[in-house]
């Protein structure tokens, strides 16, 4: 390789000299503006799927916990503020999301086999959906919930004297949302065991 092919213009003579019939310059802007529509489409479909409807849509919650939800705090407030089922069940972080993205197929899986497509069915495997929910906040520090709340910005002299405590010792033992707030925006299962509580 001659030093003339390193110059800048050797470098330009390069990318413009066609390959059977496009120059490898024109081949790099397409696949540029290519790799650009596929992660706008890409990106597009992965927000589409963290919008409510498209939740209760595809998992099986319609007349279960989506009914539930609509009688807390999360869903109507004083301050007008929701959070929706993306909020608390899809990480923020891309790569988490996507992560949680691919294990969230599974939970279609059994939309599509019918799992607990009955209120009965929801029923006898809810202490199952919920357990397994729960281990996943507590294994990422109630990521979700912090992504709103967070112990360090609250000021817990104008709580009540029972949550103050409760915030105070969660602080000092390092506990994450989930250890106290289970069934905050969903009813506990009936059968859940002492462990279950926290």
């Amino acid at each position: 390789m001659s030093s003339n092919d390193l110059s800048t213009d050797g470098l330009w003579r390069r990318l413009r000299r066609p390959s059977l019939k496009y120059s490898l310059l024109t081949l790099l802007f397409t696949g540029f503006v290519a790799g650009i529509m596929f992660w706008g489409g890409f990106n597009t479909v992965v927000e589409a799927t963290n919008e409510e409807q498209f939740c209760i849509g595809c998992h099986e919650m319609r007349d279960n916990v989506y009914q539930e939800y609509k009688e807390t705090i999360h869903y109507s407030n004083r301050t007008g503020v929701r959070a929706i089922c993306s909020d608390c069940h899809v990480p923020k972080e891309w790569t988490h999301k996507m992560i949680r993205k691919v294990k969230a197929t599974r939970e279609l899986y059994g939309k599509v086999v019918g799992t607990i497509d009955t209120r009965e069915k929801f029923e006898a495997k809810r202490l199952t959906l919920a357990r397994r929910e729960w281990a996943r906040m507590k294994a990422n520090d109630s990521l979700e919930c912090r992504n709103c709340h967070s112990l360090a910005s609250m000021d817990t002299t104008k709580q009540k004297q029972r949550a103050r405590k409760q915030h105070e010792f969660a602080i000092e033992d390092g506990n994450t949302c989930i250890d106290c707030h289970k069934g905050i925006a969903h009813h506990k299962p009936a059968n859940m065991t002492e462990a279950d509580a926290g």
